[in-house]
C-alpha cells in the first residue's frame, strides 16, 4: 500500500519503520532529515510536503507534536487536504484535543475523505517493538480499513466510537496515570521516610489493594523494577513534558464539559513544578524526587 506518514518524532519514526518492513511503500515527511535518511534507506521516500505526500497516496497517517500541528499540516497551503484525493481513508495518530480531531475530520469530510483519530499508548518501546494499544475514533467502516494496517504497529487496535472518542480514551487513561504515579511515589517515599526496606513495601503493595500499573510494572523507586527508567536515572520511557501537556489536554477538556478534575488538577501543579525545575526531559515517573529527601 501507498503511504503517507508525516510526522517522525519519537514515536512516528519506529511506527513507520514497522510499515517499510511490513512491506508498505511509504511518503514520509519530516524535518529531521537525519531520520529521513535513515528511513529512506530502509526503503521509504521523501516527499517535500504533505500535499505532495498525500498526493496518490492510498492512505494518509500523521504523528504530530500538538494540535498546532496538526491543524497546519492538514489544514495548510501545502497541508493533506491540498493533495489527497476523496475517498483516500485518514488517521492522525497524534495526542491532541478532541475538538481539534473533530474539526480537522470535519474539514476532510467536506472534500470526501473520512478521517479517524487514533492516539496510542506503550511509549517509544511499544512503537519499537510494534505492541502499541491504538485508540480510535472512526466510522466502523474506516475502523475495519484501518484496523489491518493499525495491527502491523500495535497490538491492541480499540474502537471507541465516533472520531474524537480515541483523544478522550488517551487523555483519560494517561490523567489517571498521572494521578496514580502521584499516589505511588508518595507511598513509596512514605514508606522509606518512616524506614521500611522499599522493596519490601512494594512487594506488599503490588500483592495488596494498593497495587497498580504504576507501582507493579513502572514503580518510581530505583531499583525496584530493573525495565523501569527509575532504575537507568529515570531516562528514555515517557517524559514528564509529555505527561504535562497531556494533563493539559485533560483539564482544559475537563473545563469546557463543567467536569471537576480536582486530582488531575493537583496532578498538573506537580509536573508543573517539575518542568520549572528543569527536570521536564526525565521519565514522569522522576515525579517521586518531589517527595524523596536530597541524596
Amino acid at each position: 500500500m501507498k503511504i503517507a506518514f508525516i510526522g517522525l518524532g519519537n514515536m512516528g519514526a519506529p511506527m513507520a519503520r514497522n510499515l517499510i518492513k511490513a512491506g508498505h511503500s511509504l511518503r514520509l515527511v519530516d524535518l529531521n532529515k537525519t531520520v529521513l535518511a535513515e528511513l529512506e534507506q530502509l526503503g521509504g521516500s521523501i516527499s517535500a510536503t504533505a500535499r505532495e505526500a498525500a498526493q496518490g497516496a492510498e492512505l494518509v497517517i500523521t504523528m504530530l507534536p500538538a494540535a498546532v500541528h496538526v491543524r497546519s499540516v492538514w489544514l495548510g497551503e501545502d497541508g493533506v487536504l491540498a493533495g489527497i484525493a476523496k475517498g483516500v481513508p485518514a488517521v492522525d495518530c497524534s495526542t491532541i484535543d478532541p475538538q481539534t480531531a473533530r474539526d480537522v475530520a470535519a474539514a476532510a469530510a467536506k472534500q470526501g475523505v473520512v478521517m479517524a483519530d487514533a492516539p496510542v499508548s506503550g511509549g517509544t518501546g511499544g512503537a519499537a517493538a510494534g505492541t502499541l494499544t491504538f485508540m480510535v475514533g472512526a466510522t466502523p467502516e474506516l475502523f475495519a480499513t484501518l484496523q489491518p494496517v493499525l495491527a502491523q504497529m500495535g497490538r491492541n487496535i480499540v474502537h471507541c466510537g465516533e472520531v474524537g472518542t480515541g483523544q478522550i480514551a488517551k487523555i483519560c487513561n494517561n490523567l489517571l496515570l498521572a494521578i496514580s504515579m502521584v499516589g505511588v511515589s508518595e507511598a513509596m517515599a512514605l514508606g522509606d521516610a518512616l524506614g521500611i526496606d522499599t522493596t519490601v513495601l512494594a512487594g506488599i503493595i503490588n500483592s495488596s489493594t494498593g497495587r497498580c500499573w504504576s507501582s507493579e510494572m513502572y514503580n518510581p523507586w530505583p531499583g525496584i523494577v530493573e525495565t523501569a527508567p527509575a532504575s537507568r536515572g529515570y531516562t528514555g520511557g515517557f517524559g514528564a513534558e509529555l505527561m504535562l501537556k497531556d494533563l493539559g489536554l485533560a483539564t482544559e477538556a475537563a473545563r469546557q464539559a463543567h467536569q471537576p478534575v480536582v486530582l488531575g488538577a493537583v496532578a498538573q501543579q506537580l509536573y508543573q513544578a517539575m518542568s520549572q525545575r528543569g527536570e521536564g526531559g526525565k521519565d514522569f515517573s522522576a515525579i517521586i524526587n518531589s517527595y524523596r529527601k536530597p541524596q
